[in-house]
């Protein structure tokens, strides 16, 4: 069965409430919640208070995936903020098998994730004590990047160990998922799949028919779908743009009509 875990950094902050909640009624798994301290990953995101506040408006299991230096300090904290499960980078921490225990005899899941680059013989020796591995398919800490296509092999490679080594962790896949990468993801072995929510995110002021000009979901109609405004605003603009862009250009390129000469 294949788990959906939409990331709440998508969300517009000032609504996270209301975006855990939405997570919810739409029959999310789980909620991801990704931690990035300015250190391990060039961006800062969010901590244990912001965990504790969208606690407060779900009962969906919080997956916290921790992009931080030294992630055993943060185990703690985000206990008692309500996370049900911890993933931190083996990347960031020497004794990875220590902080697994650490997350456990906390109450929580653990799990270990990947960079692109880090192979999934890392994992072997502490597969057996992984509730979850997560493999990053696009590079940490930056946003609007494509799908790492080897991603799909480390799959099939991570899926071979721990058969090997007798384990059966939860495979969850970050970044550039979409119908088609998630499902190449499944095919591999993956059953968590990591995704931003479904949004619009640019208003259109000319002919947005989502709250922009007029609503249409303001229509009695049997299934009301949920606009989150302003997420991702720039990324979807900037494909807009860029559409009309190629139209004007394609149709510059047209010869124009010209009336025939009459002789």
């Amino acid at each position: 069965m294949i788990k959906v875990a939409p990331s709440i950094l998508s969300a517009d902050f000032a609504e996270m409430g209301r975006a855990a909640e939405n997570c919810e009624s739409w029959g999310a798994d789980y909620i991801h919640f990704d931690v990035m301290d300015g250190t391990f990953v060039p961006t800062i995101t969010f901590g244990p208070q912001m965990c504790k506040a969208v606690r407060r408006h779900t009962k969906l299991p919080i997956d916290v995936h921790l992009m931080v230096e030294h992630p055993e300090t943060y185990v703690p904290l985000f206990r008692d903020a309500g996370a049900d499960i911890i993933t931190f980078h083996i990347e960031a921490d020497r004794h990875a098998h220590r902080t697994l225990q650490a997350i456990h005899n906390a109450g929580m899941r653990a799990g270990i994730v990947l960079n692109p680059s880090t192979s999934p013989e890392a994992v072997r020796y502490v597969i057996s004590s992984c509730d979850m591995v997560l493999l990053m398919s696009v590079n940490p800490g930056a946003g609007g990047q494509k799908f790492i296509p080897e991603t799909v092999q480390k799959i099939r490679q991570l899926r071979a160990i721990a058969k090997d080594m007798g384990a059966s962790p939860d495979i969850e896949i970050d970044g550039g998922i979409n119908p088609d990468t998630g499902r190449l993801c499944a095919e591999a072995g993956a059953n968590v799949l990591v995704a931003g929510s479904s949004v619009f995110g640019a208003p259109d002021p000319k002919a947005g028919s989502c709250g922009s000009v007029t609503d249409l979901f303001a229509l009695p109609f049997n299934h009301h779908p949920v606009v989150e405004r302003g997420l991702r605003a720039e990324e979807a603009q900037a494909l807009l743009q860029a559409f009309f862009l190629r139209l004007r250009e394609q149709r510059a390129a047209k010869p124009r009509w010209k009336p025939p000469v009459t002789p």
